[in-house]
C-alpha cells in the first residue's frame, strides 16, 4: 500500500510517532512543531495500514474549532468523508454517550443541558430557597464551588465540612443544586463529564464494551487535562495500552481553571510502557526566538525537557522598549505597528499580548490616535465590560438622575433586594405618571401600599446614590470616580467571584481610575466638547460621552483586517509575524498574586513561554518605568522573565528610535525631548512643599500644562502655573 501522501511532509520525529506500533505514547510537541499534522496522520496511518475502522477511533481535543479542523485535515489525507467519527471535545463526547445511554447513566431521555447564565440562574433559586443572605452567599461563588467540585470527581457525600462555616454552606447548595437538577432532568457542563466517568465506574459491562469498540485512543492539548477527564481516559484505556497523548508541559497555563500540569508529568508513571517521543523542530519562528523561549522556560523545575530549533536562520535581535509611563510604552507600539503597516504588511499579522485584560485601555486609545485599526480577541474592549458599564452607571446616575438606562442598569448591582418584580413597578410608576424611573423609584419608597421590605430596598439605593452625590459635589473626575466604585459596592461584589475573572473586574475597575486621572478631552477627536446650542460639556459629560463612543465603535469588524490585541491566555495556539509582549514588569508580568501561591510563579513563565512563541519573525518586550494601573502609581523593575533570556539575544530601543545591545547598558532611557513648559523628562526640581523630585511626565500645553514628579514622598501631578517649580542642578 503506498503511504508516501501520509509520511512524506513529515521530519524524522514526527514520521517516528505517527508509525509507533499501537501501544500507549507520549508525544512532547513544542510550539510549532506540528503537533496537529502528528495527530491526524497518525490516525490516517492507523486506518490505512492497520485495517482499522475510523469509528473504533476516538480522538479528544479541547475546542468544537480543533475537532473540525482534525476531522478535516484526515478527511483530506483519506480522501473519503467520515460521518459519525468519534473526533470531538470531552463535552462533545461525554454528552454522546449519555444520549447513547441516558438509562445506564441514570437521566431522562430528553435531559436538557444547560449553558453558565442558565445554571447561575438555578443556583440562585436554590439559594434563595435555602434563605441564604445573597450578599454574603453569592450565587456566582457557589456555581464555582460546585464546578470544581465536579472537576475533581466530587459529589457531596465524599466531601467532608470539618465543621467549616463555608463548606457546610456551599455543600448544602451542592446538595439541593444536585436534587433540583435531578427533578428538572438538567444537567450543567461539569456534569456531562463527571456523569460519563460514573457512567464507566457503574456499568462494567458497558465499559469493557467500549473498551473493546476503541482500538486507539488520541488525545491532543494532554497538559490541559482536569482530574476527572484524565481518571475518565485511564478507566476507558484499561489494560489496552492504545493511549496516546500529545501536549507540551510549558504550554500548561490553565491551572487557574481546574488543568492539572501534574497529569503530563505523571503520564509515564500511569503507563510503565509508554514510549515518549519529543517533537522539537520548529516551523514558526526565529532561531533567536527560539533561544529566547529554551532560556526562559528552563528556569521551571520538574520538566519533562526539550529544546526548540530551527532549520531556519537566527533572524532579528529581540527589542526592549523602556517607556517613561504607559502611555510612551502604548505610543511606542502603535507607532511601530503603524510603520509595519507602511512597510507593505498587514494589520491582522502584528499582535500585542499583555498580562492582565486591564492594560488594554491605554492600548486601546494609542491604536485610535494613530489611526489603526484594532480587535480585541476573544473579549470586550475596556469600555464594554460589564464591570466598567455597571461603574459608569452610577456615575452617570449621579450626574444625572432622570437617565433611565443607567438606572436600570445598577439598581441592583451589587443584589440589594430590589427583584425584576420591583423593578417593573417602578416601570409602571414611571409610564403612568410620565417620570424618570429615578423619580418613580422615590414616590414608591414612600408609598404605604408596597411592602415595607420593598420600600427600605429602594431607599437604601437612593441613599446610596445620593450619599456618593453629595461627597463627590466638588470633588475633580479621578476622585469622583474612585469614591464611586469604593461607595457603590462594586469592589466586595466583584471579590466574591473567584478566581482570574473576578480579579481581571476588580483590575479593570481600578484601571477606570486611571482613564478618569489621564482623560484629557482635547485629544479626544471622536466628538465637539460642546453641546448643540454652544453650552459648553463639563468634564465629567465629556468623559462619560467618551466613554459611550468608545464603548459603541472603534474596534475593527471580525472580518476587517485589524491589528490583534488579547491576553497572553487567549494568544494560546496563534502565531504572528510580529509580537509585542507589553507590561513586561515584577508585579504586573509575573503578577504579583503569582508569588504568594506554590507552583503559580511557574505557571507564569509558561505563560511568558506562549506568548515568546507566538512571534515568527520579530518579537518586542516594552515596559515602563512608572505605570498608573490599578489606580495606583507603581515604579516596577523589568520583569525578571526578561532577565532570563542571555543579554547577546537582546536589543534596547533608545528614544531616538535607535538601537544598542542590551550588555552594559541601564534599563532606564535616556530622556532627550524637553517639553515646552521647560521641564525634561528625567530632570530633577525643587519644590517648596514637597522638597526635591524627579520628572516623571508632561502633558497639556499653556496654563493647562502640568507635570509628573516623583518625590520622596510618593509622587504628585502639578499645575505648571501655580508649582513654582525650580529646576536643580
Amino acid at each position: 500500500m503506498d503511504v508516501s501522501h501520509i509520511l512524506d511532509s513529515l521530519n524524522d520525529a514526527q514520521r517516528e510517532a505517527v508509525t509507533l506500533p499501537r501501544s500507549s505514547s507520549l508525544i512532547l510537541a513544542g510550539a510549532g512543531s506540528g503537533k496537529t499534522r502528528v495527530l491526524t496522520h497518525r490516525i490516517a496511518w492507523l486506518i490505512q495500514t492497520e485495517s482499522i475502522s475510523p469509528y473504533s477511533i476516538l480522538a479528544v481535543t479541547f475546542t468544537n474549532k480543533a475537532a473540525a479542523e482534525m476531522r478535516g485535515r484526515i478527511e483530506a489525507l483519506l480522501e473519503t468523508p467520515l460521518r459519525g467519527m468519534w473526533v470531538g471535545t470531552f463535552h462533545g463526547i461525554a454528552h454522546r454517550l449519555l444520549r447513547s445511554h441516558y438509562q445506564e447513566a441514570k437521566l431522562p431521555q430528553n435531559f436538557q443541558i444547560m449553558d453558565g447564565d442558565d445554571q447561575l440562574r438555578l443556583v440562585k433559586r436554590v439559594t434563595q430557597m435555602l434563605g441564604l443572605d445573597e450578599k454574603k452567599w453569592p450565587a456566582r461563588q457557589a456555581m464555582w464551588f460546585i464546578n470544581s467540585q465536579k472537576d475533581e470527581g466530587l459529589r457531596p457525600q465524599h466531601i467532608e465540612d470539618y465543621g467549616d462555616l463555608y463548606l457546610k454552606t456551599q455543600l448544602s447548595v451542592y446538595r439541593a443544586y444536585e436534587e433540583a437538577c435531578d427533578r428538572g432532568g438538567m444537567v450543567d457542563f461539569a456534569e456531562l463529564l463527571l456523569r460519563a466517568h460514573e457512567l464507566w465506574l457503574n456499568n462494567p459491562v458497558l465499559l469493557k464494551h467500549y473498551q473493546e469498540r476503541f482500538a486507539a485512543l488520541l488525545v491532543d492539548e494532554f497538559q490541559d487535562t482536569n482530574t476527572i477527564q484524565y481518571a475518565w481516559l485511564r478507566i476507558l484505556a484499561g489494560e489496552q495500552d492504545n493511549l496516546m497523548v500529545v501536549g507540551d508541559d510549558d504550554q500548561s497555563i490553565y491551572g487557574w481553571r481546574g488543568a492539572r500540569i501534574e497529569n503530563i508529568q505523571r503520564f509515564t508513571s500511569d503507563f510503565p510502557n509508554s514510549t515518549t517521543i519529543k517533537l522539537e523542530q520548529n516551523y514558526r519562528s526565529t532561531g533567536t526566538i527560539l533561544k529566547a523561549a529554551n532560556h526562559l522556560i528552563d528556569n521551571n523545575a520538574g520538566r519533562l525537557g526539550k529544546d526548540l530549533w530551527t532549520k531556519d536562520g537566527d533572524g532579528e535581535l529581540i527589542s526592549i522598549y523602556a517607556g517613561y509611563n504607559e502611555i510612551d510604552e502604548a505610543r511606542y507600539i502603535s507607532e511601530r505597528a503603524k510603520q509595519w503597516v507602511a512597510d507593505g504588511n498587514r494589520h491582522s499579522e502584528a499582535a500585542v499580548l499583555y498580562r492582565s485584560n486591564a492594560q488594554s485601555r491605554v492600548l486601546e486609545e494609542a491604536m485610535l490616535r494613530a489611526g489603526l485599526p484594532y480587535r480585541i480577541y476573544g473579549g470586550q474592549r475596556f469600555f464594554e465590560r460589564a464591570e466598567i458599564r455597571n461603574a459608569l452607571g452610577y456615575v452617570r446616575l449621579i450626574s444625572h438622575r432622570d437617565a433611565d438606562a443607567a438606572f436600570e442598569r445598577v439598581v441592583n448591582v451589587p443584589p440589594r433586594g430590589i427583584g425584576d418584580r420591583t423593578l417593573e413597578e417602578i416601570r409602571l410608576r414611571s409610564r403612568t405618571e410620565g417620570i424618570p424611573l429615578w423619580r418613580a423609584a422615590g414616590q414608591l419608597s414612600t408609598d404605604q401600599g408596597v411592602t415595607g421590605r420593598t420600600r427600605n430596598a429602594i431607599k437604601g439605593f437612593i441613599a446610596v446614590v445620593d450619599a456618593m452625590d453629595e461627597e463627590t459635589e466638588n470633588a475633580d473626575l479621578e476622585s469622583l470616580v474612585e469614591t464611586v466604585i469604593e461607595k457603590s459596592g462594586l469592589i466586595p461584589y466583584y471579590e466574591k467571584e473567584r478566581g482570574e475573572r473576578g480579579q481581571a473586574r476588580l483590575e479593570n475597575l481600578a484601571e477606570l481610575i486611571s482613564a478618569a486621572r489621564t482623560f484629557n478631552p482635547d485629544e479626544d477627536l471622536s466628538f465637539d466638547s460642546e453641546t448643540t446650542d454652544g453650552a459648553p460639556m463639563s468634564l465629567l459629560d465629556e468623559f462619560l460621552s467618551h466613554a459611550s463612543l468608545e464603548a459603541g465603535e472603534g474596534q475593527g469588524d471580525p472580518n476587517q483586517d485589524c491589528i490583534q490585541l488579547m491576553t497572553m491566555h487567549s494568544a494560546k495556539g496563534l502565531e504572528f509575524p510580529v509580537v509585542f509582549l507589553a507590561g513586561m514588569e515584577e508585579g504586573l508580568f509575573p503578577h504579583s498574586m503569582s508569588l504568594e501561591e506554590p507552583g503559580r510563579l511557574e505557571e507564569e513563565r509558561r505563560l511568558c513561554y506562549v506568548g515568546v512563541t507566538r512571534a515568527m519573525r520579530q518579537l518586542y518586550f516594552t515596559h515602563a518605568e512608572s505605570r498608573r494601573l490599578h489606580g495606583t502609581d507603581s515604579y516596577n523593575q523589568l520583569s525578571r522573565f526578561v532577565s532570563e533570556i542571555p543579554e547577546e539575544l537582546l536589543q534596547e530601543v533608545r528614544v531616538q528610535n535607535t538601537v544598542s545591545h542590551r550588555h552594559g547598558i541601564s534599563s532606564s532611557m535616556v530622556p532627550t525631548e524637553t517639553d515646552i513648559a521647560g521641564f525634561t523628562l528625567g530632570q530633577r526640581v525643587h519644590h517648596a512643599k514637597f522638597g526635591d523630585g524627579v520628572v516623571l511626565n508632561y502633558e497639556g500645553h499653556g496654563k493647562q500644562a502640568r507635570v509628573h514628579v516623583n518625590f520622596s514622598e510618593g509622587s504628585k501631578w502639578l499645575m505648571v502655573s501655580f508649582a513654582n517649580l525650580q529646576t536643580v542642578g
